[in-house]
């Protein structure tokens, strides 16, 4: 009876122990494989920053006139714009978490030339703070797909952050309605040049007549009147005296 007990606590003990080491087991797998992951994430930096690098340096390069981005990253391996072919980028790198030397493009338009490079996994990414300043705006991205590579000095724009449970679709924004204006606007006052001072136009005063002399009048005229006083005057004396007769020569 008691060799049957004993039998019952050993097996039990052993699922017991059994039971420990797989969670230890499954804890230390688990560990494992977020410890690669996160090596993964680092030698997906390491290898994005050499794009980043080999992208300036493509830029950096460029003769004057012609576009500083390469139209595929074949070019970063082989410049021909120049006699001598250079070389900006070792090889096309394999991405360390897809397993596959295939990398998403970031261009200005859809076929245009690269500005950057990022990876194509959708996986949630581990590393969510304490990047190198060599990845601006890394912070707090959702998939490895956000982290974008650019030339460096060209950081991309950070994408809108979503919260969680919240739907895909953009809120709606009420915009208030514009307001009337109440007339027409003013034209702009133009500058006015500086006034000057004009001289009132001289004025056309009349000249002053001369003085008109008087003509004498004729000394005719006042012997005249000085002989007709002298008649008025003998008239009022006395009755004159009749002529003497004339008297005959010849007798």
């Amino acid at each position: 009876m008691r060799a049957r007990r004993q039998a019952g606590f050993t097996y039990l003990g052993l699922i017991i122990l059994v039971f420990i080491v797989g969670l230890v087991g499954a804890a230390t797998l688990k560990v494992g494989a977020l410890l690669q992951r996160a090596q993964l994430e680092t030698e997906l930096l390491e290898t994005g920053a050499q794009f980043s690098a080999a992208l300036k340096s493509y830029a950096d390069a460029t003769p004057r006139g012609q576009p500083t981005q390469p139209l595929t990253l074949q070019e970063l391996l082989r410049d021909t714009r120049f006699p001598t072919p250079r070389r900006h980028l070792r090889k096309i790198f394999v991405d360390p978490i897809t397993g596959r030397p295939e990398w998403g493009i970031v261009s200005a338009a859809q076929g245009g030339r690269i500005l950057g490079v990022y990876s194509l996994s959708q996986a949630k990414p581990l590393k969510l703070a304490g990047f190198d300043e060599r990845f601006p705006n890394f912070e707090n991205r959702e998939h490895h797909a956000d982290w974008k590579f650019m030339a460096l000095g060209q950081g991309a724009a950070p994408p809108p952050r979503r919260v969680p449970g919240a739907s895909a679709e953009p809120p709606i924004t009420m915009a208030p309605p514009p307001e009337q204006p109440a007339g027409p606007a003013a034209a702009p006052v133009e500058a006015q040049a500086p006034m000057r001072e004009v001289a009132p136009p001289p004025r056309n005063e009349p000249e002053p007549e001369a003085p008109r002399e008087e003509a004498p009048e004729p000394a005719a005229d006042d012997d005249q009147e000085q002989d007709k006083d002298k008649d008025e005057g003998k008239d009022k004396d006395g009755p004159r005296e009749p002529p003497p007769p004339a008297t005959d020569s010849g007798r």
